[in-house]
């Protein structure tokens, strides 16, 4: 598993904030943050529709979860993580090697520009890592051009921030932290393809054929208590931001209220929290 250097980024406003807090909080957590996305697995897994041989390009891969059941399914094929942040990546090589997994690879890259080989992969794959392109139009001709005569993606991006629960909780909060454009589309961020005709036109305009946008959703587990969920949240990247603009009163009234908001979703020991996306899926011109 060699490490590929970033080689050019032109998303660099990403590129700090998730080789910064961001990307190290994720990399600590990996796990958790695993657990609140692995809901959505199975219908990214289908609609990819990974072979035996398959080559499969996983474009934010962050931690490597979904690199590494695209390598498994791939059993006879590899699998490649693409990922601007450093510290998830180093986390991602670390966890497959525990895994003893050895037909996968992880690049540090900005998928905008990075010099991807032409006609290489069977699929582009990827689990919410689209949505932060400053330039996804680049990103997708980029990304489609990697694609081999016949190439299917299976993209996850975030639907409509209303559909978020783990979203609703922390704007209900708005009184006493200063939250404004968490739900707004518009990129880069979160909900930059939360528009499904923006996504789907995006990708047309790459080249890729036979688009379709399905929406779904799954439901995944923020914490064990609704203490560690809201300490979970509020500790992100996002969460941590708000909390850093008030003052410390502010700050423990907004924590006590979102933990009385999250018991409400507690079931079965575990705090668990609807999310929607879009699963974006086409194919290359064969």
């Amino acid at each position: 598993m060699q490490q590929t250097k970033t080689a050019n980024t032109a998303n660099t406003s990403q590129a700090q904030a998730w080789n910064g807090y961001e990307g190290a909080h994720w990399a600590a957590h990996h796990d958790r943050w695993n657990a609140v996305n692995a809901g959505f697995n199975e219908a990214l897994l289908t609609a990819a529709s990974i072979r035996p041989a398959g080559r499969v390009l996983d474009i934010g891969c962050g931690a490597g979860a979904t690199t590494r059941l695209a390598a498994r399914a791939a059993g006879q094929g590899h699998a490649v993580g693409l990922d601007l942040s450093g510290p998830m990546l180093e986390q991602a090589r670390t966890v497959a090697a525990e895994e003893g997994i050895t037909n996968i690879s992880f690049t540090h890259g900005d998928a905008q520009v990075h010099d991807l080989p032409r006609a290489a992969f069977d699929v582009a794959m990827s689990r919410f890592g689209i949505m932060f392109f400053s330039d996804p139009a680049a990103a997708f001709a980029n990304i489609a051009s990697a694609l081999r005569p016949g190439g299917r993606i299976a993209f996850l991006s975030a639907a409509e921030p209303e559909g978020n629960e783990w979203l609703t909780a922390l704007t209900a909060l708005k009184d006493v932290l200063p939250i404004g454009g968490f739900g707004a589309p518009g990129g880069p961020g979160m909900f930059s393809l939360a528009d499904p005709d923006t996504a789907t036109g995006l990708l047309r305009t790459a080249g890729l054929q036979n688009v379709r946008a399905e929406h779904v959703q799954a439901h995944g587990t923020w914490g064990r208590t609704a203490a560690e969920a809201a300490d979970f949240l509020l500790d992100s990247g996002p969460g941590r931001h708000l909390l850093g603009s008030v003052d410390p009163a502010a700050q423990a009234l907004a924590r006590r209220r979102l933990t009385e908001d999250l018991g409400a979703h507690e079931s079965g020991g575990a705090i668990r929290l609807r999310s929607t996306g879009w699963l974006l899926t086409a194919t290359s011109a064969a």
